[in-house]
């Protein structure tokens, strides 16, 4: 089995705020996250090159011949055909940016501990077919492909579980894949324009309209009646109800409730409550600008449809309202009438009456019960996460020195 390492471009930082709490790779778009595709398309182990503070949860793995891979990048199998050709002291470039590079332990070890390594040899991407996540908006605007691309890679040569008889569907059942374990009764899926898949031991409720290209991932729950719209993927462990379209659920999550998510991006351990709505076009249908936390504004994204960006932990009260191309940091906590601004930084308490800090122990509090939920720890590592996240925003809360709640 190949190890490959998967590491953070430069371009990391106009990732956030996902990447405050997980390498470029960990990104889920489609049905697989960036590293599990890799680790699918090439047979391989994967780990890390990342800042720092992530390394404890997200460790590096070092062998004799190692693969080192731009982590924004997806997987196609031309260029899965370059990287299993590359000799060793061999590397793969697009525009003068590094791709892929083949090197031994030794190459590796200086790389680390002498920031230097002997000269590669370099050459330009045989056919530059792939799809580069760098930035948020990214994430939505390949969804589509990726989806498709990721069911392909994981229904080959593999045979469905049956479709109840109590399930009505409409197109070609090939594009149609169930998971052992998985449940579906009652829904009406339309896979002509996409396929539809059912992960291990997930839940699609009776009355759900699903129209493909659409995942559940293994362990999630698409609640009754759900109305869901082409790309959309559900991460393991989350809940999705009411009605949704052009979603990334990263895992962990829920949007439970009835409420519309479009366009739209959640961390880990996020929860909208009830009937809480997105907006993902503005009134006089300009092009939507995000925050950009590299550049400390916002940027024109070359998008029309693009509602909530949300970073891990963060959670929002029932009737919330987010304008379009609202981006919300970590563990923000958002309640009240009105719309909250399109920028509300990690740590924030408050909604569109005003803002102050949500404590970073308060905050650890809510964390840990919400994790133990799924029977998850939240330990030191997930905490030092945090804290660095906390003390590495603090620029962005300008109420920093008024009242904490």
């Amino acid at each position: 089995m190949k190890n490959i390492i998967l590491f953070d471009p430069e371009t990391r930082n106009q990732l956030l705020p996902f990447t405050f709490t997980r390498p470029v790779c960990e990104l889920r778009v489609g049905i697989l996250t960036i590293r599990e595709k890799w680790e699918l398309y090439l047979n391989a182990r994967g780990s890390f090159i990342t800042q720092d503070y992530l390394t404890d949860k997200f460790p590096i793995q070092i062998e004799a011949d190692n693969y080192i891979i731009n982590g924004s990048i997806l997987p196609t199998k031309k260029l899965c055909d370059q990287i299993i050709a590359l000799g060793n002291n061999e590397a793969i470039l697009h525009k003068g940016d590094l791709i892929a590079a083949r090197i031994n332990e030794t190459q590796f070890l200086n790389l680390i501990h002498e920031n230097e390594i002997d000269e590669l040899k370099g050459s330009e991407v045989i056919s530059p077919d792939f799809l580069q996540i760098t930035h948020t908006w990214d994430l939505i605007k390949h969804n589509p492909a990726a989806l498709k691309s990721d069911y392909a890679a994981i229904t080959k040569i593999r045979k469905s579980e049956p479709l109840s008889v109590s399930n009505r569907l409409i197109g070609d059942p090939s594009q149609l894949f169930i998971e052992p374990g998985a449940s579906m009764e009652c829904a009406i899926l339309n896979v002509i324009a996409g396929p539809v898949y059912n992960g291990r031991d997930a839940e699609v409720m009776e009355g759900c309209l699903i129209r493909g290209g659409f995942a559940l991932c293994a362990h999630s729950t698409l609640k009754m009646g759900a109305k869901i719209y082409s790309d959309t993927v559900v991460g393991p462990y989350s809940k999705l109800g009411g009605e949704a379209g052009s979603c990334i659920l990263m895992g962990y999550s829920n949007k439970a409730h009835e409420g519309y998510l479009g366009g739209s991006v959640l961390g880990e351990w996020c929860n909208l409550g009830a009937d809480t709505n997105t907006s993902n076009l503005k009134n006089n249908y300009e092009e939507v600008k995000l925050w950009d936390y590299d550049k400390r504004s916002f940027v024109k994204t070359g998008m029309q449809f693009l509602g909530l960006m949300m970073g891990d932990h963060s959670k929002c009260a029932i009737n919330t309202m987010f304008n379009t191309g609202t981006v919300v940091g970590v563990s923000a906590n958002i309640f009240g009438s009105g719309f909250p601004r399109n920028f509300i930084p990690s740590f924030s308490w408050g909604g569109a009456a005003g803002f102050s800090t949500y404590q970073f122990e308060k905050a650890c509090q809510t964390a840990e019960l919400v994790m133990a939920r799924r029977n998850l720890m939240f330990d030191q590592e997930e905490r030092d996460i945090l804290s660095h996240v906390f003390e590495q925003t603090a620029g962005f809360r300008a109420w920093e020195n008024t009242r904490q709640i």
